[in-house]
């Protein structure tokens, strides 16, 4: 199975039940060897031979394949908590009748019938405090705004409809319904009186994209009568790095299995996004928050530094704060150390006819709205490190396609240049390695593209390495 967020949660919880497992019995000895006079020092010092750890290491593997066997570990985003439960009492009674078949069979007279319903209680007790906690903590999360992704509902049919009513009755999925595409509005009466989704027809699409947080797409339309609808839609969804979900009922599959109340499994996705439903994106997050919160404390002698001379040496704020686009079109501030006067966006669009860059992006070589320290600071790339905060609250990442204005993002002309919005933008990537600002735009897109397409974590170590060079260098900086 390929590594993805659901199968990550899968071994996540696997993870937690072998650990509940191993503390329900160690629970179960202490509360069965107490009573008999021994002292917890003694109960410590207890020798327990190889054999007994390769027989505990067996009997963890073997009830580990049965709450397998139990369904434990299918997707049960749908399962109500008091389902799961009887689950989890029933798995886990299995596993205490194997533990009381297998010390009856190896002559452990501490495990008796008490000893495994004890077990029984103890280890249901602990899983289903673990299912509750992180039901509890996902749905708060998601309430939020946190860990929320924004789906789009292809067709107005009545599997659309009841797709859309499951959506909005469970917050704890982590979903919000941006809308419905379709030219016949016929069943959606409902969520429009609720004033918490948008719609738009087929025609209007491509506009809808362009300007609307979207992150998934469900296709619910009859394809043989809707195919052209359809292609239309999985083509503007690649090209804007949309991750696309299908109605399996629709290619009428008899063989596979369908689980009503599992939403991935009845909208599997097709994502043309590479690194951001991946395992390795949890490394690629882990090197983020694990690197900024290293470099912030590190060069904070080189923040006040650099605070205290650009106060000293113009008006205005120590940092410039600018909105931009980020994830699939979320929008962020971004933060830089102010290399500019403080009406320095007033004061572009007369410099557009000095503007030396190709496309949406405006550059001057000789830019006069930068002061003295500003130069300095940007041809060092002193003035990028307060990103480092945006990094850290998780709007950027340390490698990734440059953060664009909303003013650039609105000026772009093509929609597969959009597709740079399908991963989180960055402080460093190919651009900023390869020439930076002497590289025209089209072919700047073209770099972005290929890091999307060619990402791993060994391309952002890589980049990473080869950004101080390019840095000390000052190619292109300015």
């Amino acid at each position: 199975m390929p590594w993805n967020r659901r199968s990550f949660m899968r071994y996540l919880a696997a993870l937690f039940d072998i650990t509940a497992l191993a503390a329900s019995l160690l629970i179960t000895l202490v509360v069965f060897s107490f009573p008999r006079g021994m002292t917890f020092a003694g109960f410590v010092a207890m020798r327990i031979g190889l054999g007994n750890c390769l027989l505990f290491a067996f009997l963890l593997f073997v009830w580990h394949a049965v709450f397998i066997a139990c369904g434990l570990y299918l997707s049960q985003r749908l399962t109500t908590l008091r389902m799961q439960s009887l689950e989890i009492v029933k798995a886990s009674a299995l596993a205490a009748f194997l533990l009381l078949a297998m010390g009856l069979s190896f002559h452990f007279r501490v495990v008796t019938l008490r000893f495994a319903g004890l077990f029984w209680v103890s280890t249901a007790a602990i899983m289903i405090a673990g299912r509750f906690a992180a039901r509890g903590i996902l749905l708060a999360l998601r309430r939020r705004g946190i860990n929320t992704r924004h789906i789009l509902i292809v067709g107005t049919n009545q599997r659309a409809i009841d797709f859309g009513r499951r959506l909005l009755m469970n917050p704890q999925l982590g979903y919000h319904l941006v809308g419905f595409v379709d030219d016949d509005w016929d069943g959606t009466e409902h969520f429009q009186t609720t004033g918490h989704v948008r719609c738009c027809t087929f025609p209007e699409l491509r506009g809808f994209l362009r300007t609307s947080v979207v992150d998934e797409a469900a296709i619910y339309l009859p394809l043989r009568s809707y195919y052209e609808h359809a292609a239309e839609l999985v083509a503007l969804c690649e090209e804007h790095g949309i991750a696309i979900r299908f109605d399996p009922r629709l290619f009428n599959s008899r063989r596979r299995r369908h689980h009503g109340e599992d939403l991935e499994e009845s909208a599997p996705a097709l994502s043309p996004v590479g690194p951001y439903d991946t395992f390795p994106a949890l490394i690629k997050r882990s090197l983020d928050i694990g690197i900024s919160s290293v470099l912030l404390l590190l060069l904070s002698p080189l923040f006040s530094l650099v605070g205290i001379l650009i106060k000293l040496t113009s008006r205005g704020p120590v940092f410039f704060r600018q909105t931009r686009m980020g994830l699939n079109k979320r929008t962020f501030t971004m933060y830089k150390f102010r290399t500019m006067v403080e009406n320095a966006e007033q004061l572009q669009d007369r410099l557009l006819p000095m503007n030396e860059m190709s496309g949406p992006a405006f550059k001057i070589r000789s830019d006069p709205r930068i002061t003295p320290l500003g130069r300095i600071l940007r041809k060092t790339s002193i003035d990028e490190l307060p990103q480092l905060f945006n990094v850290l609250t998780g709007d950027m990442s340390l490698v990734g396609p440059r953060a664009m204005s909303l003013r650039d993002y609105q000026l772009f002309e093509v929609d597969w240049q959009r597709r740079r919005f399908c991963v989180k933008p960055g402080i460093t990537c190919l651009w900023q390695v390869r020439g930076r600002n002497s590289i025209p735009f089209e072919q700047w897109m073209e770099l972005d593209m290929q890091y999307i397409d060619t990402w791993s974590i060994w391309l952002d170590l890589k980049i990473l390495m080869q950004t101080v060079p390019a840095v000390l260098r000052g190619t292109g900086a300015g």
